[in-house]
């Protein structure tokens, strides 16, 4: 048997749980999926609002979690105490690239500016080439309706590839976000793109 492609997924988050219940329902789904699936997560560390969500369903059955925090956000996230391993770094920077390190591919629930920041970041590491990992967004009642609109509007207007747009897959299923994040097709992107790349 081939091994599977995802053994990590990182999953961006909100430290808020929001107002809408399905918010957390999705956080809990996908921590359990993830859990159920052999995979294991690696997210942001906290213990509270949607991090917490996702992580206490993994680890209610059985899943790996690894939380990465910034020192300065240990106590104001609340750190998990019961994870699989807590990693504590210095400074945001560290803690996205120490995320990315540890994970094959990346999710993204709703969440604030933070979540935003980092599934951009992901996308533009691998739109340059820093890495080639698949990326999704769990499009939860719409939140990220905007967004999409966001994206669409850059190719649109000629500022965003429609190579690169395609590189975030959007779903509002987790079960077939996460079989799409396992079967997508990564496009060879080069270091730094040439005119020609489309």
């Amino acid at each position: 048997m081939a091994e599977r492609r995802l053994q990590r997924v990182c999953v961006f988050c909100g430290s808020q749980a929001g107002t809408r219940p399905a918010y957390v329902q999705a956080a809990e789904a996908l921590g359990e999926l993830l859990a159920a699936s052999g995979i294991g997560i690696v997210y942001g560390g906290g213990r509270v609002g949607l991090m917490g969500a996702l992580a206490e369903s993994a680890l209610a059955v059985g899943g790996e979690v690894v939380g990465v925090i910034p020192r300065g956000l240990l106590e104001r996230e609340v750190g998990h105490p019961r994870l699989t391993q807590l990693e504590v770094v210095d400074s945001m920077h560290q803690r996205k690239a120490r995320m990315a390190e540890l994970a094959d591919g990346f999710i993204a629930l709703p969440g604030g500016f933070g979540t935003l920041e980092e599934l951009l970041e992901a996308l533009t590491w691998c739109q340059l080439g820093i890495q080639a990992k698949p990326c999704g967004l769990l499009n939860v009642e719409g939140y990220f309706d905007g967004l999409k609109l966001q994206l669409e509007r850059g190719v649109e207007d000629g500022l965003l590839r429609p190579l690169h747009a395609s590189l975030l897959l959007i779903d509002t299923d987790v079960e077939r976000l996460l079989e799409r994040l396992e079967t997508m097709p990564l496009p060879a992107l080069r270091r730094w793109l040439a005119p020609a790349q489309t």
